[in-house]
């Protein structure tokens, strides 16, 4: 029986795997950021959530196995890029305001996505539920003022907060087709000033105490040649 137990497990483990493999192509085929977005957004998740749990906060939610799923999942928070036209996704400037409206719906469509890829009697989707979670959440704000459900504080699930946090830094010190890069210390103080409004509280304060790490991150993972 327990070989058998073990098999099962061995096998819902790789159709996850291999389901997450290919939800990950899919949205790096469609995705306007490069890879190393991804490996610098999955590390500094991982540098919040563990910052988090050695300071004693939000422990019975940041087990090691709870980590490494977040991190596992953060790759997926821009899945919904997918149902967004080229002319907008990849448009060479700002967006128009009825553009915008609909880029802001990726959130959304993200998490529909995902939600289809589960199956109804799969065990083992703990990487599907936080990819779910983050992907649907990522853009909403601790003020209740994000998008795209104005979800406010603990209703924003905590892998959301923490990619929250980790996109913007990355969009802040990245240059992108409608900004010039900013500074490291530039962008400390913008997440800084958004901590209550747009970011928790506690987060931004591990993110404080990690923010020689990000920029570490940062620059291992450039997308400078």
């Amino acid at each position: 029986l327990e070989k058998v137990l073990h098999e099962y497990r061995r096998s819902s483990w790789a159709i996850e795997d291999g389901m997450l493999k290919s939800l990950n192509a899919l949205s790096m085929v469609r995705d306007n950021e490069t890879g190393n977005h991804i490996l610098r957004t999955k590390n500094y998740v991982r540098a919040l959530a563990e910052r988090l749990k050695a300071s004693g906060v939000y422990e019975d939610q940041l087990s090691e196995k709870a980590i490494d799923y977040i991190v596992k999942a953060a790759p997926l928070h821009d899945i919904g890029k997918v149902g967004i036209p080229d002319t907008i996704l990849k448009k060479p400037g700002s967006l128009t305001d009825e553009e915008w409206q609909i880029m802001k719906t990726h959130a959304g469509l993200g998490r529909d996505v995902l939600t289809a890829a589960k199956l109804k009697d799969a065990k083992h989707t703990h990487v599907l539920d936080a990819a779910i979670q983050i992907a649907g959440c990522h853009h909403e704000a601790w003020d209740g003022s994000g998008y795209p459900q104005g979800l406010k504080g603990e209703e924003i699930p905590l892998a959301a907060r923490l990619m929250s946090l980790a996109d913007t830094y990355d969009a802040l010190v990245n240059e992108r087709v409608y900004k010039k890069e900013w500074t490291h210390d530039e962008a400390c103080a913008e997440i800084a000033s958004l901590k209550g409004k747009r970011f928790d509280p506690l987060v931004v304060d591990a993110f404080m105490q990690e923010k020689e790490n990000f920029l570490r991150i940062s620059e291992m993972y450039s997308d400078a040649p």
